[in-house]
């Protein structure tokens, strides 16, 4: 069990009545995290979050509507986490692409990312078409961007369609002024090309003077699964759980066994 906000422990049971109910959004908030969390198998768990997710309100929805997107961004979240059996939620985590509210667009593109749904390219893509200039341009009203390129990006370079035309949308995003969408760029077209040259842009940013990056691209060239990037990350200026977390991407998604000695022994070193 895990405990609630005010430490009080609940069960699987608890967490599906919460979400379950539709008076209260901030038990129905800690509802769907729960599952996520726990990475509920339940056959309740599923439908009750396709069913928070389909809440959302429009983003002039008032205070109702922000907490019901906020609902339904944890349920996004939670869905990601519920592969398999989230896979029939693919559809309506397609349509939050299209929703108004950029944090519901980006909670959607990372879970479909999670679940590799082949079927997001084409609407991931989509959103990112426009480029740099697009829409990765800074928002008149907002220190954020027109469209939540990051996870955006890695979305892309998760589910893994490697094509000419999902690479053309990449690309230009290496030159973005934020590093880390040039973090996010780099470490999808490594996960599709498995060019070193990508790599260089992440093994420059560990050398980032703001910690922000420096941990992006621990994370990225650890989800990328670049076993090169071995000393690299272990030299960074960052916490070791980071780097630990990075390391264990690079034993899991890595490819082959020659390398896993060092690996966990760097990791041993770092505990």
């Amino acid at each position: 069990m895990l405990s609630s906000g005010d430490g009080t422990p609940i069960s699987e049971a608890e967490a599906l009545a919460r979400l379950r109910q539709s008076d209260n959004p901030s038990q129905q908030y800690y509802g769907a995290w729960w599952l996520g969390r726990m990475r509920s198998t339940h056959p309740d768990a599923v439908p009750l979050l396709q069913q928070a997710l389909r809440q959302r309100r429009p983003r002039d929805g008032g205070v109702a509507g922000v907490e019901e997107n906020a609902v339904a961004r944890n349920a996004a979240r939670a869905l990601g986490k519920l592969d398999p059996a989230a896979r029939v939620a693919i559809p309506d985590l397609l349509a939050t692409l299209n929703d108004d509210d950029d944090g519901l667009r980006e909670a959607a593109a990372r879970a479909l990312g999670e679940l590799r749904a082949t079927e997001a390219v084409a609407g991931l893509c989509a959103r990112l078409a426009s480029g740099p200039s697009g829409a990765g341009a800074q928002r008149s009203d907002s220190p954020r961007l027109v469209e939540p390129c990051e996870a955006l990006l890695e979305a892309l370079g998760d589910i893994g369609v490697a094509s000419a035309e999902v690479v053309a949308v990449v690309e230009p995003f290496t030159a973005h002024e934020r590093p880390l969408i040039r973090s996010a760029a780099a470490r999808a077209l490594l996960q599709l090309s498995g060019e070193a040259r990508w790599s260089s842009v992440l093994l420059e940013l560990l050398e980032h003077p703001q910690l922000q990056v420096r941990r992006a691209a621990l994370m990225d060239l650890g989800a990328a699964g670049w076993r090169p990037a071995l000393e690299p990350i272990a030299r960074t200026l960052a916490e070791n759980s980071l780097k630990l977390i990075a390391l264990r991407g690079l034993v899991e998604q890595g490819q082959g066994e020659p390398e896993i000695p060092a690996l966990l022994a760097c990791m041993d070193s770092l505990l």
